[in-house]
């Protein structure tokens, strides 16, 4: 029935998107920031880009080549966008290219 693929469809999502940031957090963990995970994660709608633009083009440079290079993002997805936050925070911290780093070699694309 409609009703059981659109369950379905949701369950598919809800679990991928667990996954992907079990993987973002897996990688961030390796990077030294057991206490900062979940702060670092965290993305609502008071979220806010951190510095200019300089530092977003460059978050999104970075997010692009883990979507092009990794598959931290499984198929069905979606890009997402908080993910940019995240790696905004990431490049503020200097750990960007590091995170990419590690994402190519735990998730490398096949």
């Amino acid at each position: 029935s409609e009703w059981e693929k659109l369950n379905y469809d949701i369950h598919t999502l809800c679990y991928a998107r667990r996954e992907v940031r079990s993987r973002w957090k897996k990688i961030l963990v390796q990077l030294g920031y057991q206490c900062e995970v979940d702060a670092l994660l965290c993305v609502n709608r008071q979220t806010q880009f951190i510095q200019g633009q300089e530092h977003l083009n460059r978050a999104a440079e970075l997010l692009k080549q883990l979507l092009d290079h990794t598959v931290l993002f499984p198929p069905g997805t979606g890009h997402q966008n908080r993910y940019l936050y995240v790696m905004d925070r990431l490049v503020s911290l200097d750990s960007a290219e590091d995170f990419v780093r590690l994402a190519k070699e735990k998730y490398p694309k096949k």
